[in-house]
């Protein structure tokens, strides 16, 4: 079986990670116990076991004493807070770090200014949203020139962008919920030839759910760019990983994704393959940086991940997913 090549610094931290979570973290070392995985069998990386994301809705997943500094919540489409996930960061530096990083990686090699426009309106309702925390945390990092949020004024968003366009200067960032730029699409298609318009979040049950190739086709169309970036990041997790283009991500230096077997969550699938991910977010020392989602997809032999679909009576929520 052909698995990913991950380096030894990685998998020494992962390991190292493991025993720490499973010593601090109770609701882990619990489910670890419960499959027969504790440190005395957890020899390498492909042994140490991923908790089904859905715990973050029926437990605090924690691996730290103290009152958390920050608390996310999934914005889901069901109603009432034990339906959602939450995440329970101890210091706000730490996803801070995590974004910047992020960012930082997602960037480099470019050297225009970016301009901001944020177009997250499912998002805005949902004061405890890890993602609105990270649009606030880059409108004040440097990194980029925000323009604000809008929710749906789409002609005063046409009318500031298309200002922009003529600014030769900076290039602009069009960062959107899937639902929200398919309207906006339809509404005022405009020229961001050379910009970026970006991608997450889903539909959120506003639209029905489409092919992400479908998606960026329209988007494109309407948008006159040859590609569409996407965003892939959940609450729970810190890291994030970008897609500039053909559906391809490339996760931050903290972050591995592996694919699991659908039929087996035990066993991992060789590089390839399709199955559900797992995903390794050393950021999350915090609270568990081993998560099986319950996301589609497959991993490539030169690093990057595709995100094909959802697991069958997967909740549909707000982690850049769609379906096949």
């Amino acid at each position: 079986m052909s698995l990913p090549k991950i380096s030894a610094h990685f998998t020494e931290k992962a390991l190292r990670l493991f025993k720490s979570q499973y010593e601090h973290n109770e609701v882990y070392r619990d489910f670890c116990m419960h499959i027969s995985r504790t440190p005395a069998s957890v020899k390498e990386l492909a042994d140490i076991p991923f908790l089904p994301i859905e715990f973050f809705k029926t437990h605090d997943i924690t691996s730290f004493n103290g009152i958390p500094e920050l608390e996310f919540h999934s914005s889901g489409t069901t109603k009432g807070p034990a339906l959602k996930s939450r995440h329970f960061v101890d210091l706000k530096e730490r996803y801070e770090d995590s974004i910047l990083n992020g960012f930082r990686e997602f960037r480099e090699g470019e050297h225009k200014k970016l301009r901001l426009f944020a177009l997250l309106p499912g998002y805005l309702d949902n004061k405890n949203s890890s993602l609105l925390y990270m649009i606030d945390f880059l409108s004040r990092s440097g990194l980029v020139e925000f323009m604000g949020y809008y929710i749906d004024d789409f002609q005063k968003l046409k009318r500031d962008i298309e200002w922009s366009v003529g600014q030769a200067e900076c290039q602009i960032l069009l960062w959107g919920v899937s639902f929200a730029l398919l309207d906006f699409a339809a509404a005022f298609p405009c020229d961001l030839r050379g910009h970026i318009v970006l991608e997450t979040g889903g539909m959120k049950g506003r639209r029905k759910e489409m092919l992400r190739t479908e998606l960026h086709a329209t988007l494109s169309s309407a948008f006159n760019v040859t590609e569409i970036y996407s965003e892939y990041g959940m609450t729970e997790l810190l890291s994030q990983a970008y897609s500039k283009g053909h559906g391809l991500f490339r996760a931050s230096e903290n972050m591995e994704v592996l694919i699991r077997d659908v039929y087996d969550p035990l066993q991992l699938m060789p590089v390839g393959e399709s199955g559900a991910i797992n995903v390794i977010d050393l950021n999350n020392a915090h609270s568990c940086s081993f998560i099986a989602t319950q996301d589609l997809g497959r991993r490539n032999v030169d690093g990057t991940f595709e995100i094909m679909g959802r697991m069958d009576h997967s909740d549909v929520r707000g982690c850049n997913l769609l379906s096949i």
